[in-house]
Order: structure tokens, then C-alpha cells, then sequence
């Protein structure tokens, strides 16, 4: 099992990745983070993606919809931001920032599958 910058370490091997961090989505606030290179305010995003987070499972719910988001990607010019909610605790996600011309997107989702699998908090 590993800790929580151990599985941020990991992530950020990936190539083009910018930022991660773990997520409490009941607060909004961050576990942990790795990069952002002074571009990327983690923290903003954190609590900014709890709410998408939050939103989407409340739609689930309102849709009778019995099922659990494996990811949530939002593609933007440049970037992909992935979202992974952590299975072993509902309350805690990954988020991911991945550059486009560097980084590979399914190689991305199938790492951080890989580590949310592991990581224990």
C-alpha cells in the first residue's frame, strides 16, 4: 500500500503530467499535492472539482442512476484534467493534470486506476 505522496510521486512520473492531488470532496481541501509548476493553483482546482464531483453524483442520484463514476475528463485546448474517485473511499479523489502534446490519456487513466488501487490514506 502506499501513502498519499508516495501515489503523487507516481503519478507525476507520467509523462506530461503538470499537477496532482488527492481530495477530501467533503471539504474541498487537498490530502496532498505534487507539481503545478506555478501555473496550476492545486488548490483552487481542488476545491473547484469537488464541486463537479459533487454535482455529478447528485444528478446520478436524481437519474436513479446505481453505479460509481470510474473517471471524470474534461478536455480542454492544451490540457485533459482527469478526476478518479477513490473506491475504497468515496469521499477522497484523484485529480490529474496532463499535458496534451506530451502526456498519453489512456495510459494516464490506467495509471491512476493502478494507484488508486493502492493507495491507502
Amino acid at each position: 500500500m502506499a501513502n498519499v505522496k508516495e501515489t503523487l510521486t507516481t503519478i507525476l512520473q507520467l509523462d506530461g503530467a503538470v499537477g496532482a492531488c488527492v481530495v477530501d470532496s467533503n471539504s474541498g481541501m487537498m490530502l496532498g499535492a505534487e507539481g503545478g509548476d506555478g501555473h496550476l493553483n492545486l488548490e483552487v482546482a481542488a476545491a473547484g472539482n469537488t464541486e463537479v464531483v459533487r454535482s455529478k453524483r447528485k444528478t446520478m442520484k436524481a437519474l436513479d442512476i446505481r453505479d460509481q463514476i470510474e473517471d471524470i475528463l474534461i478536455t480542454l485546448g492544451r490540457q485533459y484534467h482527469l478526476i478518479r474517485p477513490i473506491r475504497t473511499n468515496d469521499a477522497l479523489f484523484i485529480y490529474l493534470v496532463l499535458d496534451k502534446t506530451k502526456g498519453n490519456l489512456a495510459m494516464a487513466r490506467h495509471q491512476l486506476a493502478a494507484v488508486e488501487q493502492d493507495l491507502s490514506v
